[in-house]
């Protein structure tokens, strides 16, 4: 017995002495950067980052860098894979477990050994959005920690889970970091006005791009979490907290996506809970949830929300901190103890160093969980997945707030009450005959799949939609032949997209209109408004057609690989002269390509579509291009055009929205000027110009109050001179002046979103058609009567002009409380204003949550105004909406022409 004692000291001995040989020799961040991560005043940029990134790999053998794409500005995007040197050895075998288990197309026996054998994934990423200084830094000391420390729970869990330590945006925090750190004296130092987006076109917006995937950062992140690695918890670090607490975290408030497998929903319960209560032992007081805090789990398209549809345990944290000293400010209101915030932090001095040391034990608190629930984790994901396959397989009816409502119109029909008895808590029961009449109605069933058939009118467009879903980790499958699905012949090509996958909760969520519930603080009270967006429906702002199957169905069809993308198969045809449909928005890239090659282009008078020779290169050309082409003459009624000379505003410190649109410029080959305030005021536009184009949040309004000309931006004493020239804002007395100027002079100008205020600006006679009369006084319409966050809505389409040419008579369009117009006086009679979209409904509601929607009816949307030579062409709706908006990307192509 004692023999055996020794034994174990002497082999405990060995695997402390060799953790310790192992970590030794890994540089602390004091040594590499000079200074300890949480050091008042301090910060570290990318370029340092990364050289310590490659300093731990090399000295710990706990530690893999994994290169996982290049980013917008071609620096180098590291995972950083931690665990033991026993599991580092045996990666391959834990990721392919991991990916089994999320797929869930094998038998629970299965599932159950693998879950054993497996270990715990768990994904953790810092710097999102740079500003947000914590995150990064917070990135860099959990791996420090994990790399060299040899304490009992930093082995337990080194041995059981495999960490997954992200940089989410390297450009972001180069730029922030310098920015902050040119200051010699600290004291000086500041995380204001930083000039440009911290990525390159998305900023902030870099989280919203989940699901959509634009950017090359987003798509690396993509591919690790739904392709490659596909971890049971990733934890995405943010700021900052709600005054008055450090930090928010999970679980969120509601409404929750009803797509959602319950798991998800205990899941978030579970780990939030493990983070709470390490916050409460550590004496860390000042952790929120639920209702604390303004997060939920409704949104997809965010670096966390996406992984719910994933069967992901997704985790948000909101702290508070910056590396100047700040202060936890006094808000009485969260003084008092509740379930939400059950210790409370009280106001004081708070330094850098405090926001890390949370951090890392929220880490550990997230870590910690994984090691002690490790085979639960790997099963529960896999359980998840076969849920939803299930699902898929069978007729299944998906709960939603239209559901419930049409449960009770039914019984409303036979004229009895809400309910018709007591339960034993006082609610009012009905009889299941009116669940059965919603429930079980064949109409109202889910969807078995989508087909996506070959002949739709821009089909290119269709493929990059499935692009999408396939980066996120969606099976799609290939007619190779042709087929019959309920009446209803395909071509060869088409594409099915089948609900008996893991993953079905995001494949419904990219198809299925958002039913988001009518959320009130109290009845009759202001909306509470959503996180982000209410709906989103992909295939609905692509203007993707597809049919939805209700039964089962099979065919000739052909599994594509997991993330393997798609290609167009488009052949060109025989023939000297070739039709581009203006349909379809390739055609534009392969129209700019043309004409850069000095390439003869004319459009139809009748429908816009474009007719080329294929003399010259022309043909080179179109067989890059790969698309869809017709060979036929060109019309008697023709247009020949050429590149429109694009101007496209911007701000000092960059506008999301234009960082967009130039995003959606370089994608379709557009060659787009980026000018400033500065650049409009000096006049002189026509001579430089051909368009213009204002994204929201350029034109400001008549209200008092509007900004009108003041500085934005630091002072120009304080601004370095390559950005100086971005400084000030659009103003009525200067800038408008010269807008109109260009307007009469034959320029022609497109607005969207708040920036059509230029239409008041210019006296143009039209006015807002949301507002209501209160004793004699037009007043907007409050929330309480018309409130639409965030939705997609339907609306009427005039196809008679050729700022709509490509479009059809109805179209799904991005709307955020938007600009509605009403025409006033002789508008359209006199020739000044033409409608382009309008409101045909009461009921223009397709996907999300729209509050009073019959007051849009009968609202103009989009119109177009006649100004001296030139055009003012405005457009409510984001018809640009982080670059997802595909469908509407036509009503900005049309105008960049001459």
């Amino acid at each position: 017995m004692i023999k055996n004692y020794a034994k174990k000291l002497c082999f405990a001995f060995l695997i402390i002495s060799g953790n310790l040989a192992y970590a030794q020799d890994v540089p602390s961040p004091k040594t590499h950067f000079g200074f300890n991560i949480g050091d008042d005043y301090q910060l570290a940029t990318y370029t340092q980052t990364e050289a310590y990134f490659k300093k731990v790999a090399e000295t710990s053998k706990r530690v893999k860098l994994v290169d996982i794409g290049k980013t917008e500005e071609g620096r180098t995007q590291y995972m950083l894979v931690v665990s033991s040197p026993e599991n580092l050895q045996k990666l391959d075998r834990y990721k392919e477990i991991s990916q089994q288990l999320a797929h869930a197309e094998i038998t629970p026996e299965q599932a159950k050994a693998l879950a054993q054998e497996g270990k715990a994934v768990v994904w953790i990423d810092g710097g999102l959005h740079a500003n947000e200084t914590v995150g990064a830094h917070q990135l860099i000391q959990t791996l420090y920690e994990f790399a060299s420390k040899t304490d009992p729970e930093t082995l337990r869990i080194l041995d059981n889970v495999i960490i997954l330590f992200t940089h989410a945006n390297p450009d972001g925090q180069e730029l922030v970091s310098n920015w902050y750190m040119r200051e010699k004296d600290p004291k000086k130092r500041s995380l204001s006005n930083i000039p440009r987006l911290y990525e390159k076109y998305a900023g902030h917006d870099n989280n919203r791009d989940f699901f959509m995937l634009n950017l090359k950062e987003t798509q690396n992140i993509g591919r690790q979490l739904f392709v490659e690695w596909i971890p049971q918890i990733m934890y995405n670090h943010h700021q900052a907290g709600p005054a008055g607490t450090v930090v928010a975290g999970p679980p969120y408030r509601d409404p929750f996506n009803y797509v959602f497998d319950a798991t998800i929903l205990t899941s978030l319960d579970a780990v939030g809970a493990a983070m709470h209560n390490r916050m409460n032992v550590e004496s860390k007081p000042g952790y929120t949830q639920r209702g604390g805090s303004v997060f939920s789990t409704w949104y997809n398209g965010g670096l966390r929300t996406t992984t719910y549809f994933h069967n992901m345990i997704g985790l948000l944290t909101e702290i508070v901190g910056s590396p100047t000293p700040s202060e936890i400010p006094l808000v009485p209101s969260r003084l008092l103890p509740n379930s939400d915030s059950p210790n409370p932090i009280t106001p004081r001095k708070w330094y850098f160093k405090n926001s890390i040391d949370y951090s890392v034990s929220l880490n550990y608190a997230v870590l910690g969980y994984a090691q002690r629930y490790r085979d639960e984790l790997l099963y529960n994901i896999y359980q998840m997945g076969r849920n939803s396959i299930e699902r898929g397989k069978k007729d299944t009816w998906s709960f939603s707030p239209k559901k419930i409502e049409a449960i009770n119109n039914a019984a409303k029909k036979d004229k009895i009450a809400a309910g018709s008895g007591d339960s034993e808590f006082g609610q009012r029961q009905m009889d299941i005959k009116y669940f059965d009449t919603v429930m079980k109605a064949p109409a109202g069933r889910d969807p078995r799949g989508y087909i996506l058939s070959a002949d739709q009118p821009d089909f290119n467009s269709a493929i990059k939609f499935l692009n999408a879903l396939i980066r996120t980790g969606i099976v799609v499958q290939k007619a190779t032949g042709s087929f019959t699905v309920a009446g209803k012949n395909y071509p060869a090509g088409s594409y099915v997209v089948k609900t008996d996958q893991a993953f079905r909760p995001h494949i419904l969520d990219m198809f299925e209109p958002q039913d988001h519930p009518n959320d009130f603080k109290y009845e009759g009270g202001a909306p509470v408004p959503p996180y982000d967006a209410a709906g989103w429906t992909l295939a609905y702002l692509m203007d993707v057609k597809f049919d939805r199957i209700q039964d089962d169905f099979s065919g000739p069809f052909e599994r594509n690989p997991y993330g393997q993308l798609l290609t167009p198969e488009n052949k060109i045809a025989s023939g000297s002269e070739f039709v581009l449909s203006a349909a379809q928005n390739d055609s534009y890239t392969a129209v700019n390509d043309l004409l850069k090659n000095k390439a003869e282009v004319y459009r139809s008078a009748e429908n816009g579509d474009f007719y080329v020779s294929a003399s010259g290169g022309a043909k080179a050309i179109l067989e890059k291009a790969n698309i869809k082409l017709k060979s036929a003459a060109a019309p008697k009624a023709k247009v020949k055009i050429v590149p429109a000379r694009i101007a496209l505003w911007d701000t000092y410190g960059g506008s999301m929205a234009s960082g967009w649109v130039r995003w959606m410029m370089e994608q379709y080959h557009y060659n787009a000027t980026v000018i400033y305030p500065g650049d409009i005021d000096a006049g002189n536009l026509k001579s430089k110009y051909d368009v213009i184009i204002f994204v929201g949040g350029a034109i400001p309004s008549q209200q008092a109050g509007a900004f009108n000309g003041r500085s934005f931006g630091p002072k120009p004493e304080d601004t370095p001179e390559e950005y100086k020239n971005r400084l000030g804002r659009i103003s009525a007395d200067k800038s408008v002046p010269q807008l109109k100027k260009f307007l009469e002079e034959g320029g022609n100008i497109v607005t969207i979103g708040s920036s059509t205020n230029l239409a008041y600006q210019l006296n143009l006679p039209v006015r807002n058609a949301m507002v209501e009369i209160v004793n004699g006084t037009e007043k907007k319409l409050p929330g309480e009567k018309y409130y639409v966050p965030g939705s997609v809505l339907n609306v009427g389409v005039d196809l008679s002009v050729p700022a709509t040419w490509g479009m059809e008579k109805e179209a799904d369009v991005y709307f955020d409380n938007s600009p509605v117009f009403k025409l006033t006086g002789d508008a359209i009679a006199s020739g000044k204003i033409k409608p382009l979209m309008w409101f045909e409904s009461a009921t223009p509601l397709r996907s999300g949550w729209a509050w009073g929607q019959a007051y849009l009816q009968d609202g103009v949307t989009a119109f177009q105004a006649n100004v001296g030579k030139g055009k003012l062409f405005a457009f409510g709706p984001e018809i640009a909406f982080r670059a997802q908006t595909h469908g509407t990307f036509k009503l900005i192509f049309n105008q960049l022409y001459k």
